[in-house]
């Protein structure tokens, strides 16, 4: 698996809730993400409702070092989210930092492993 640069930070930022066990997954995947690819500089944000924020997640990833940021929106579809919001607030909090490279990716929209979870969580419930 092809890895990111060393001084490289993510963020996988979802939209927050007011349940905390549905926050609570966002760092269950940062947890995972970081196992998958060996990256130790991941964070995870919430966009509303829940803490941490953005800004609390780019702060983080700073005082570990990052050069770049790479924020991803956990989201399956390209939405308002994941393409006006995010990128907006990326834009706000980028400009208090100006030595710092940031980046949105694309949310996880449609891919063969998606399908696959989906096959798992169809099965389950017939199980």
């Amino acid at each position: 698996m092809k890895t990111l640069p060393p001084d490289t930070a993510v963020i996988i930022i979802d939209h927050g809730s007011r349940h905390a066990a549905a926050n609570d997954m966002l760092f269950d995947m940062v947890s995972q993400y970081k196992a998958v690819t060996g990256i130790e500089m991941v964070e995870g944000a919430h966009m509303e409702l829940a803490k941490p924020t953005l800004e609390d997640a780019v702060r983080a990833c700073i005082s570990l070092g990052a050069a770049r940021i790479v924020v991803h929106p956990y989201f399956l579809a390209p939405g308002r989210h994941s393409t006006h919001d995010i990128p907006a607030m990326v834009v706000k909090v980028a400009s208090e930092f100006p030595t710092i490279q940031f980046h949105v990716s694309e949310p996880l929209g449609v891919a063969p492993k998606i399908a696959e979870v989906m096959q798992q969580r169809i099965l389950a419930a017939l199980a």
